[in-house]
This record gives structure tokens, sequence and C-alpha cells, in this order.
């Protein structure tokens, strides 16, 4: 079986990660999302959180989990270690950025392979922080992110601005 893992914050996650998700699912046989960290950053959503939402996206999917670690031990299935990483590519921006984590994934021990996928064109501009700044302001981000995802958007943002 291969497994390739499809590492990011998804902070929280968009229709435009959701169907590389789908898509990866159909190159490989598991696709594993993995929830990091959000490192400096200060995520709206905790790590608890994303990974449900996450989860709530790929329920009609039985080829896709989701996980909570970002970590170089990827030996996360008993007996089976993953070579592939899963990245999505919406604009030039992106390509630089992968490359460069391409090249630094292959010098690691694990022999770890990128595979890139090119976000479909109607989810290119759709990025976490887009989403987020959106909703911030009032905007309509209803069709950039899953049903349930809008709601807890919409949900965090009014509890955040009341007191």
């Amino acid at each position: 079986m291969i497994y390739a893992l499809f590492p990011g914050k998804f902070d929280p996650i968009h229709n435009g990660q959701v169907d590389i998700a789908r898509r990866a699912a159909r190159l490989f046989d598991e696709v594993v999302l993995v929830i990091c960290d959000a490192g400096a950053k200060k995520p709206l959503f905790s790590i608890e959180e994303r990974v449900e939402l996450a989860r709530r996206c790929f329920t009609d999917e039985p080829r896709i989990s989701v996980i909570d670690s970002c970590n170089l031990d990827l030996d996360f299935q008993p007996g089976q270690q993953t070579g592939i990483i899963i990245s999505g590519l919406r604009v030039f921006s992106d390509f630089d950025k992968e490359f460069r984590a391409a090249l630094i994934w292959s010098r690691l021990p694990a022999n770890i392979e990128v595979v890139s996928l090119i976000t479909d064109h109607n989810s290119m501009f759709i990025s976490s922080s887009l989403v987020k700044e959106i909703a911030a302001v009032g905007g309509d981000f209803s069709d950039l992110v899953p049903e349930h995802v809008a709601l807890a958007l919409a949900d965090r943002l009014e509890t955040l601005e009341t007191p």
C-alpha cells in the first residue's frame, strides 16, 4: 500500500485543500492529512479543532484520514513508512516554496518524494489566511470552505468579538 502525507496548518481547512486531498486519494492507497502546529503564528483554531474540522470534510472518503502531528518520524502506520509528501500549488510563489521544501526533504534519510498537485482553477486564489481576512471584515466566504467550517469560523469570530 502506498501512503501519502499531506501536511499543513489547515487553519481552517478550505475547499482548495479538500480538492487536493481528494485528488491525491485517487493516486494513492491512503492520504493522511497531517495537521501541524502553527509555529510562531497563533492559530484561530486549536490543533484539536482543526483535526475535527478536517475529519468532517472526509467522512465519505475512507482513504483519507487526519492526524495531528508534524514531525519527521514518518513511521505512523505499523510496519509502513511513507515516502510521499503531497503539496498543493496555487501560484508561482507556492512553486518556489514547495520546490525548496522538496530539496530539503530529499536530503533526509527517509528518501522522501514530493508530489505536487496543481490546484483546481476555481480554488487557486484560496488560502486559509484569505478566508480568515474575508470573514473578519464580514465578507461572504461561504463558497471558499465546507459548510461546517464556515459555521465554525463564523462562530469563532463572533466569540472573539464578544467581550
